[in-house]
């Protein structure tokens, strides 16, 4: 399965509902990921992180750090780094980061209609 199908996979099976998301399996999900990095798997990465911005708290800033820092720089730049900064500002807009859910409803038009490509096409 590549990763753009797995990314469709995951949307499909979370949707964007958040309050039936459970945290902990999204969590599950990026650890194993961040532990058995694939390359070209950055977009599966980067909807995780998503997934656990629009859930989470502060408490989930080292994880999404990780996630972008320690894997490599291709994976860096998919994961935004205003999740990372709205979560440590309790999502509060400011003069550089929007509000949280200026972040989530971008997040959602985002990945609301992802599809992905097929196979060969890559």
């Amino acid at each position: 399965m590549t990763n753009e199908q797995r990314t469709e996979q995951i949307i499909k099976k979370y949707g964007f509902d958040f309050t039936n998301i459970s945290k902990e399996e999204i969590i599950d999900l990026l650890q194993k990921e961040i532990a058995d990095y694939q390359p070209g798997s950055s977009e599966y990465l980067r909807v995780l992180c998503g997934y656990l911005f629009c859930l989470g708290d502060i408490s989930d800033v080292p994880l999404l750090e990780k996630a972008k820092y320690s894997i490599n720089m291709d994976v860096g730049c998919m994961i935004d780094s205003e999740w990372i900064d709205s979560l440590k500002n309790g999502g509060i807009s400011s003069q550089y980061i929007r509000s949280r859910q200026e972040i989530i409803d971008d997040f959602v038009l985002y990945y609301k209609d992802f599809q992905a490509e097929e196979e060969g096409l890559e």
